[in-house]
């Protein structure tokens, strides 16, 4: 057995294994092999850091071998350690496995409840067909770059970067850049359930990108350079139900079938307002984006506690692999 790491990564090996010459290779280390591991987890970060640089990062055995690490007297102590860490790891593991599932199931839940091709129990009939700019008014939005906004203001400026980079499928204010009052003046305040979409992506699946405003009702809000800002009838499209229609297969190809551009595809309110699909009544729709946002949730949790197992992982090799506590 032996213990391998590139770039700074580790990898344990319990099987015969044949290696390139981009491996630093530990062959038999003198000291519980697990163990030995999760010290060169702990040294990833900083063997990363320091790695040579040139066409690609490497590192050297010369500064691998400086390296002075702290190491328990006894085997049964190393086994101890590498047995905690190993366990955490195990967790980490099934919560990775566990949040890969529920994204497929939640995937697959989209693609069956926003074509219609699986009702929800309750509700029957034939979708109606519409066309969307019969339907939405868009609002005016600044074109304030960047460099050109504050942290502390009291007028919240939506950035088409804020867009792209939101996670989820709805955006709250709070930690929104800000733009003075004497800027704002003339430009559209956001409600909430408005749409608003980046008009800009350096590749067609962030096209249809959009986030749905949510508690904006106290907090000053306009949209800002790169975004199209869409108020839907709430009567067609309701609130929690529109901020899915980037995952709607007939919204998103035609937006990207009219997308110009090549290095950056570009959409406009044009593209947006021809777009014609089926879409189920209003309640059908509240009770599609229930089901939805509560995979969202359930999604986010295990998110959650995955980073939150992440850190306490973090605290443990901080204090068992330095000695600070001992298992033993």
């Amino acid at each position: 057995m032996s213990i391998c790491a590139t770039v700074g990564r580790p990898i344990e090996t319990r099987i015969d294994a044949c290696i390139h010459d981009g491996f630093v290779v530990f062959e038999q280390p003198q000291i519980n092999q697990s163990f030995f591991y999760h010290v060169l987890v702990d040294l990833e970060q900083t063997w990363s850091r320091r790695g040579q640089t040139g066409s690609q990062m490497n590192l050297n055995t010369a500064l691998i071998n400086r390296r002075l690490v702290a190491i328990p007297r006894t085997e049964a102590e190393q086994h101890a350690i590498a047995t905690a860490l190993s366990d955490v790891d195990a967790l980490l593991g099934g919560l990775g496995r566990l949040i890969a599932k529920k994204r497929d199931i939640k995937q697959a839940a989209m693609q069956l409840l926003l074509t219609g091709r699986i009702r929800l129990p309750g509700f029957h009939g034939e979708w109606e067909m519409k066309r969307l700019g019969n339907h939405v008014a868009f609002l005016r939005n600044g074109t304030n770059s960047r460099a050109e906004v504050t942290q502390d203001g009291p007028v919240k400026y939506l950035h088409y970067g804020d867009v792209h980079a939101c996670a989820g499928t709805q955006l709250r204010p709070n930690a929104l850049p800000s733009i003075p009052s004497e800027r704002a003046k003339s430009l559209a305040r956001l409600q909430d359930g408005d749409l608003v979409f980046a008009d800009a992506s350096e590749d067609l699946a962030g096209v249809s990108k959009s986030v749905e405003m949510r508690g904006v009702a106290d907090t000053e809000t306009v949209p800002g350079l790169h975004t199209i800002a869409a108020r839907f009838d709430k009567s067609v499209l309701a609130d929690g139900f529109k901020s899915y229609l980037q995952f709607c297969s007939t919204f998103s190809g035609q937006l990207r079938r009219l997308a110009a551009g090549t290095k950056v595809h570009a959409t406009n309110r044009t593209h947006i307002a021809c777009i014609e699909m089926r879409l189920p009544g209003v309640e059908e729709q509240t009770a599609i984006a229930t089901v939805l946002s509560d995979m969202d949730a359930e999604l986010t949790a295990l998110e959650a506690r995955r980073d939150k197992t992440r850190d306490l992982k973090k605290g443990m090799m901080k204090e068992l692999l330095t000695g600070r506590t001992r298992l033993i």
